[in-house]
């Protein structure tokens, strides 16, 4: 258990932060997988930016590594550019 007021304040940013990078995490997450699951060439070219913004906005926050979402962005966009 904390003592210090300055320790207990921490606990209560780090909650917030927690909370909040989690929310964003999944609802990324979510639209990678609508993107995925979508078949129309021309809705996914235009949801693609919208995506590919999210990654970016984690990557940086430093929610996720810079790697992970260049490796993330690289393979949406080939998987759009491949649609039939």
């Amino acid at each position: 258990m904390a003592h210090h007021k300055s320790s207990k304040k921490r606990i209560r940013q780090d909650e917030k932060k927690r909370d909040r990078n989690r929310f964003y995490k999944k609802t990324t997450r979510t639209a990678i997988k609508t993107l995925r699951e979508l078949e129309d060439k021309a809705d996914a070219e235009k949801f693609l930016p919208k995506v590919i913004s999210m990654i970016d906005k984690l990557a940086k926050k430093k929610t996720w590594h810079q790697n992970k979402a260049a490796n993330l962005k690289s393979e949406l966009m080939h998987f759009v550019n491949r649609m039939a």
